[in-house]
């Protein structure tokens, strides 16, 4: 299966492109979509570029499924909302070009990649080069949207069982904090 991971951010988005075998990881493509060409304050112009590279990804490299990255809200409101553009306009050009979309949050594609969730960039970089055998270490963003490929590449198939098993719903109630989600907590029955 080809899998397409995404990075979203709306300087510089990451992609990262890899072939699932089982356990068998290949390597196809990685790189980053930049809207340094719009000028800073056009936010319509670098959503475009964003969508369209993304789209030019999925042309060019064909992927069976993608995954992308959850945000959080960081400790500034403006700068989330604009993140959550530059995500919205990647998931928007990979859903309009029919691909099934799976979402991870930061600390799950690190435990994917490195075995624990604070792991930093650097280690990242490091444990992707290592899985995929690449030659050299990735830049930042591409090698975090091949974790994310590769976090769905071990999960995804975990997932799609349990799908065929059970019905699977998206939570439907979750309040946010600090970049934690917090369900309420389960109604007990009288006895």
């Amino acid at each position: 299966m080809r899998i397409l991971g995404i990075d979203p951010g709306l300087q510089r988005t990451g992609f990262g492109v890899i072939d699932a075998d089982g356990p068998r990881l290949a390597y196809v493509a990685s790189g980053v979509i930049d809207t340094a060409e719009a000028p800073r304050g056009d936010l319509p112009q670098r959503l475009k570029i964003i969508f369209e590279g993304v789209a030019e990804v999925v042309s060019r490299y064909e992927p069976q499924a993608a995954s992308a990255e959850i945000v959080f809200v960081n400790t500034n409101p403006q700068s989330t909302l604009l993140l959550g553009q530059a995500r919205g306009a990647a998931l928007a050009a990979l859903v309009s070009a029919g691909l099934p979309v799976a979402e991870y949050t930061a600390v799950q594609m690190k435990k994917a990649v490195t075995g624990h969730g604070l792991a930093s960039k650097e280690q990242i970089q490091e444990m992707v080069r290592r899985l995929l055998a690449l030659p050299g270490v990735p830049g930042k963003d591409a090698a975090d949207a091949l974790g994310i490929a590769i976090a769905h590449a071990h999960a995804g198939g975990t997932l799609a069982a349990l799908a065929e098993a059970t019905p699977l719903a998206r939570r439907a109630h979750a309040q946010y904090r600090r970049g934690r989600a917090y369900r309420a907590a389960p109604h007990r029955r009288s006895r």
